[in-house]
């Protein structure tokens, strides 16, 4: 056989069936951070890390639909506004039990929406992940770096804020799932000239610093559409996420 190249099953050779399971790497904006939805196991292998939420693929499901059940099932997830294959995961060894197929979606929760979960699910930071199961770590680092990116060049914005937010309240979402600070100017003239966004012609009650009420907005579109394909938000020059800059541009 040549190096390289997998030979076809031989005649009447039995072919090996694998154990395939749809993940979510379900992310909100949480007290000015972002968090990841996980659940702690109870049995090995693992036992006592957390896990991310999902479950085997039915004999007839489609993936999307068997991610759906479970999440809809297990964490009160039931109307998921968006729902984002990020990858598969088919290494040998990654799960010590036998092979898994493992495919992870990303998913996005509005900060105004309180999913009820059960005793055994939390909300992690996802800076400060607790001791994960499986590859699940890597999965939620890949999930985040997938986030960063659609949020350059989508509206993916709306399925994590609520219908309706003054600039202020948009800007702190797309810091905590950027990592790096975002003037709040620069992005009301992006999202207003890709025609992401729109006044409501209302405005945000008045506070006790007082000043004139902060018009709120809504994304004109609630389904997931690409604005720039090229766009990126991106950190001063010389600066990293870490830094504190006050402005950063955006393309």
């Amino acid at each position: 056989m040549t190096r390289g190249v997998e030979s076809a099953p031989r005649a009447g050779s039995t072919p090996a069936h694998y154990l395939h399971e749809a993940l979510a790497v379900v992310f909100q904006v949480r007290e000015g951070s972002l968090h990841v939805l996980a659940w702690r196991r109870a049995r090995d292998p693992f036992a006592g890390s957390w896990a991310l939420p999902g479950g085997l693929l039915g004999p007839h499901e489609l993936l999307g639909a068997s991610l759906s059940r479970h999440l809809a099932h297990k964490v009160d997830l039931a109307d998921v506004a968006s729902l984002i294959q990020l990858e598969t995961r088919s290494d040998e060894d990654r799960d010590p039990r036998g092979r898994t197929i493992a495919t992870a979606y990303l998913v996005v929760v509005a900060t105004d929406r309180h999913p009820l979960v059960p005793e055994d699910t939390a909300w992690h930071p996802v800076d400060d992940l607790p001791a994960m199961a499986f590859d699940h770590a890597s999965i939620v680092a890949s999930a985040r770096e997938r986030l960063r990116a659609t949020l350059t060049y989508t509206n993916i914005g709306y399925a994590l804020a609520p219908r309706e937010f003054t600039i202020a309240e948009l800007r702190a979402i797309y810091v905590a799932c950027i990592g790096h600070p975002i003037a709040a100017t620069n992005l009301q003239r992006v999202l207003l000239r890709r025609r992401l966004i729109e006044a409501t012609g209302t405005t945000a009650p008045p506070t006790r610093a007082g000043g004139r009420p902060a018009t709120r907005y809504r994304f004109r579109d609630r389904r997931l559409i690409v604005s720039n394909p090229f766009a990126a938000f991106r950190p001063p020059e010389g600066l990293s996420r870490a830094s504190s800059p006050t402005r950063t541009r955006a393309d």
